[in-house]
């Protein structure tokens, strides 16, 4: 008898916090929509409060974690340097990083965090995410393509500080007129030019009309030509280079021909002969 008892007991003491944790997630969820509608009014410092009481109701409750990291994010200013800015950018990786806590693989928070520290110019940190987000997603092609623009902007910065030391403008024709220096040069840049040229052709394969890609597959040829060893390879670069450039320029045309046969009312002459 005294057994049935404390059965019944706890099946009702089950069914109480059943009800509770229901009625705390139903409360999460109400503050989570709040939260959503002050997102899209562009209400972010609202928007955080709600996103922040959604996840103390619901701590387990990722899709709150991951608006009011986004909101946190949407708030930071790339390039301002102020301890209001810098703190709103570490709540926002904060953030992100609970929710890959609980799953590794979150593709958005990966991205996220990879965006965070490529806008604050931390490279080696933007490259790393970059790689962590090809890995969990490997048809993210803006993962690939931020290593090609990061790859490019070491290649660019040495490459500048090269020519100017050495009395060359940045239109001069190279390749980069000093041997010991251009020797230099290529064993510490080659292989991070190889590797972004490498990472921009990913992209491009993911989405064969990524212009942005190819605009900086021209640019990281270019970076090459500048530091091959002979006059051949750098003729070969920057063929290839002018080739990408004809590429972007062309598609280009192709998505703005698009677009205006997608615009209402846009008149396009179908019936035009063709060359």
């Amino acid at each position: 008898m005294q057994n049935r008892t404390v059965v019944a007991l706890i099946a009702t003491v089950a069914l109480s916090l059943a009800a509770a944790t229901g009625c705390t997630q139903l409360k999460a969820r109400d503050r989570l929509n709040q939260g959503v509608r002050a997102f899209k009014s562009a209400k972010y410092a609202e928007a955080v409060e709600h996103f922040k009481v959604a996840t103390e109701l619901d701590p387990n409750f990722p899709t709150a974690r991951l608006y009011l990291a986004s909101a946190y994010m949407s708030q930071y200013i790339p390039g301002a340097e102020s301890k209001e800015n810098l703190d709103m950018a570490k709540a926002a990786y904060d953030e992100f990083d609970k929710v890959l806590q609980q799953d590794p693989n979150n593709a958005l928070a990966i991205a996220s965090i990879a965006t965070l520290f490529f806008h604050q110019k931390k490279w080696e940190e933007a490259e790393k995410w970059n790689h962590r987000l090809v890995t969990a997603d490997p048809k993210a092609k803006e993962g690939f393509y931020t290593l090609g623009v990061i790859a490019w902007t070491k290649s660019f910065q040495k490459r500048m500080e090269a020519r100017s030391k050495l009395g060359m403008k940045p239109e001069d024709p190279g390749p980069i007129k000093d041997k010991k220096v251009r020797d230099q040069l290529r064993a510490e840049l080659l292989e991070t030019i190889n590797s972004g040229i490498a990472n921009l052709e990913n992209a491009i394969k993911i989405d064969p009309e990524y212009d942005d890609a190819m605009a900086y597959m021209n640019l990281l040829h270019r970076e090459r030509a500048d530091i091959q060893d002979s006059m051949e390879d750098y003729k070969k670069d920057t063929a290839a280079a002018d080739q990408w450039v004809s590429k972007t320029m062309e598609i280009k045309k192709i998505k703005t021909e698009r677009a205006a046969k997608a615009q209402p009312g846009g008149i396009v002459n179908d019936a035009a002969p063709k060359k």
